[in-house]
This record gives structure tokens, C-alpha cells and sequence, in this order.
């Protein structure tokens, strides 16, 4: 075992994290150490406690997870070693997890819709259906991104109902089932159900059977002008596609300066896949904006990416690339 490869992943056991670094790290190869959140993820993995760490980045319905953008970021420079090597899509399918109630089940099936409001006048329809009564759950537990990608079945069916975030939708199953009320209930996965020993009392409650989640995995590199190069198995495969993750400020008081740093892509013919900002917290309303293009930098300084990296730094303020890796999604 002292050879093998640890791998950090966002815990408790039966996190979609934990399963999409089962998907990309075979065991007993890989160690693989559940983390209580995301930034204990990339504190290890710039620490070197691991040699690799699994984040989720985006999900497909809900957009970009902020903590982890917040944590690439980076504003206090805790991270400078953390790089992108990978990326990994999980298909996140829901289910509402707690204790089966004692009472009768509902006179009559569900009607499945949601009441009209001045604030949505057409609420979306669920695609799926309670197993059985629910009208006992009080409050329901899960993380953010879970929160968002189910709000078709919340509001129709546990409308009103308290939501308490917590890490993830693992700790949130974990915690239901410690509670004896029976009223507390988590959106988490099957696999989750299983393990902490919890009912299914509806499955497949995601706004959109498509629901998809990317993770990225992470490295340290002990350069950061370096390379970084996935090399750890099954991270990559042998082909033309990639992609490259950067992040820069502008000067937010010069006309154009956004549309000058983007004219730059467009110039060297890179295809853009995503644009994300954050605010900078060094004045109110300055932003850090993630670019995320098709394309890697090479490790020897030539290519078009390298050039347009060059260009883009003449047109920003700060700037920093967080990664080059083989492109992974499904067409």
C-alpha cells in the first residue's frame, strides 16, 4: 500500500465525488480520502498529503459550483501550486432519502403540479412522483447544487418545506439518518441510501433526465510556470481535443477593456466553452473572470495558445492559468 496513490475527493463515502473519482482512479491502485469540503481538497493537494485531488466544477442544469470557482480564485494565494489535469462527467440521477412515514398514504394519486403564483405563474412540472407519503418531512437536507437541480419536485410536492444546506449530499444522508424523528429527509443518490441504511421515498427527482456534473481533477505542480500534465492512468486519452482554464481582472474604469481581452481568443480562432466571473473583494463590484477555451498551452512555449496567453497578458491587469487537460465530454 505505501506505493499507492491518494486521491482527495469531497466526502462522506457515496458523494457524487466519491463516485466519479471511483470512475478515474481503480483500486487498491489509488487511496481514495474523503474530505469535509472543498477547500480541504486543494489544501491537500497543495500540501502534497495527496497527489490528486476531484472537485465538482459545473453541473449541466444548476451552472457553475461558486465555492470552487471562489477556491481557484484564489485571492489569498493559499493555492498557487493547485492546477487542472483532468476532468470527469458523472450523470446525477436524485432521490429524496429519509424514513418511510406510518400514516396512510394520500387519498388518490398525485396530481403532480404546482400551484400558479404571481412569482411563477407556470411552474415547471415534475418529472417525477413521491413512492409514498411525505407530508411528514419538515426540513429537507443537501448541498446547494442538489437544491437547484430539483426545484420542480421541492416546490411541487415539499413546498414550504425548510432546506438546510450542508458539504454534500452524502453528509446530508448521513445526517438524516441519525435523526429519530423520522421528519428530516436528504436529496442525495442511491448509493447514499444504501449506506446509511435510509428509505427512498422518490427517485429521478432532477429537473432534467440530462443532469450531468463535471469535476475536475486536480495536482500540484512544484512550478508554477510548468506544465501540467495529467499522468496518472485512465486521466486522459490520446486525442486533438483540449482545453485550458484561465482567470484575469481588467481595469473595470477603461471602456472595452473586457471586449479588448476577449477580442484576443477570437484573434488566434480559440473557441470559447464557458465565461464565468467572480467578485475580486479587492473594491465592490471589480470582478475575476474564468475563461475556459478549447486548446492547451505547450510546454515549450510555441503554439497558438502560448501566443494568445501572451497577448491576453498585455491586456489585463493580473492573470493566471490554471491548467491544460484532455477534453472529456461526451458529443
Amino acid at each position: 500500500m505505501n506505493g499507492s496513490t491518494h486521491v482527495a475527493y469531497l466526502g462522506p463515502p457515496s458523494s457524487y465525488t466519491h463516485q466519479a473519482a471511483l470512475e478515474d482512479f481503480d483500486q487498491p491502485e489509488h487511496i481514495l480520502q474523503p474530505q469535509n469540503s472543498i477547500s480541504d481538497i486543494f489544501g491537500a493537494v497543495q500540501s502534497e498529503s495527496v497527489s490528486y485531488g476531484v472537485v465538482p466544477f459545473e453541473n449541466s442544469t444548476n451552472g457553475s459550483v461558486v465555492y470552487t470557482l471562489d477556491l481557484f480564485a484564489d485571492r489569498q494565494l493559499q493555492y498557487p501550486n493547485v492546477y487542472v489535469c483532468g476532468e470527469a462527467y458523472l450523470d446525477v440521477h436524485h432521490c429524496l432519502l429519509g424514513r418511510e412515514s406510518s400514516s396512510l398514504m394520500l387519498d388518490g394519486p398525485f396530481s403532480g403540479d404546482a400551484t400558479p403564483t404571481h412569482q411563477t405563474p407556470s411552474p415547471a412540472k415534475p418529472r417525477a412522483q413521491p413512492l409514498t407519503d411525505i407530508r411528514h418531512i419538515k426540513r429537507i437536507y443537501s448541498h446547494p447544487q442538489a437544491f437547484g437541480q430539483c426545484e420542480a419536485f421541492l416546490s411541487t410536492f415539499l413546498k414550504g418545506v425548510e432546506r438546510q444546506e450542508v458539504s454534500s449530499t452524502s453528509k446530508a444522508a448521513e445526517v438524516v439518518s441519525e435523526d429519530s424523528s423520522g421528519t428530516l429527509a436528504a436529496i442525495s443518490s442511491r448509493v447514499a441510501a444504501q449506506i446509511n441504511s435510509l428509505d427512498v421515498l422518490a427517485k429521478g427527482i432532477e429537473d432534467r433526465d440530462d443532469n450531468t456534473t463535471r469535476f475536475f481533477i486536480l495536482r500540484r505542480s512544484s512550478n508554477s510556470g510548468s506544465f501540467c500534465m495529467p499522468d496518472a492512468p485512465q486521466l486522459g486519452r490520446e486525442e486533438q481535443a483540449w482545453k485550458t482554464l484561465v482567470h484575469f481582472t481588467i481595469d473595470h474604469r477603461s471602456a472595452g477593456a473586457l471586449a479588448d481581452a476577449l477580442l484576443v481568443f477570437k484573434t488566434y480562432s480559440l473557441n470559447l466553452t464557458s465565461i464565468n466571473s467572480r467578485p475580486s473583494r479587492i473594491t465592490p463590484w471589480h470582478y475575476i473572470f474564468f475563461v475556459e477555451f478549447e486548446g492547451r498551452r505547450e510546454p515549450r512555449g510555441h503554439g497558438k495558445v502560448n501566443e494568445a496567453l501572451s497577448m491576453l497578458q498585455t491586456k489585463t491587469e493580473d492573470y493566471r492559468w490554471h491548467g491544460s487537460w484532455s477534453d472529456r465530454m461526451k458529443r
